[in-house]
């Protein structure tokens, strides 16, 4: 079963978000804001994060860079969950090292499609 770290503020939308990948036969971790997540990430490895971008304590493309920066992170895909579309946000998530990303809010059936056009 493919591993999939959550990490979002907000805890209902990570109940959905949860939710629709469970539903889709997915193992999922939450994290609630960069900083948990990168301890989680240290101690396991995962075929897939999902992350927003505004958080407390760190924020999603800093979370991005510092998982670029663990080997086990290398090249795992890491698409951004946000509200921001805009493309100098684009940009800076791509120099983090983010794969891609899905505008809030999310369409259950297009992030699994996301997901498994991914990891799949």
């Amino acid at each position: 079963m493919k591993k999939i770290l959550v990490v979002d503020d907000s805890r209902s939308l990570r109940q959905m978000v949860c939710f629709s990948l469970k539903s889709a036969g997915y193992l999922v971790t939450e994290a609630a804001d960069g900083l948990e997540a990168l301890e989680i990430a240290q101690q396991q490895n995962f075929e897939l994060v999902l992350t927003d971008q505004n958080m407390p304590r760190m924020d999603g493309l800093t979370l991005i860079q510092k998982l670029r920066q663990l080997p086990s992170f290398a090249r795992t895909p890491i698409l951004m969950l946000t509200t921001e579309s805009g493309d100098e946000m684009k940009s800076k998530g791509r120099a983090a090292g983010a794969t891609g990303w899905i505008v809030k809010p999310f369409d259950p059936e297009r992030l699994i499609a996301v997901v498994n056009k991914v990891i799949g």
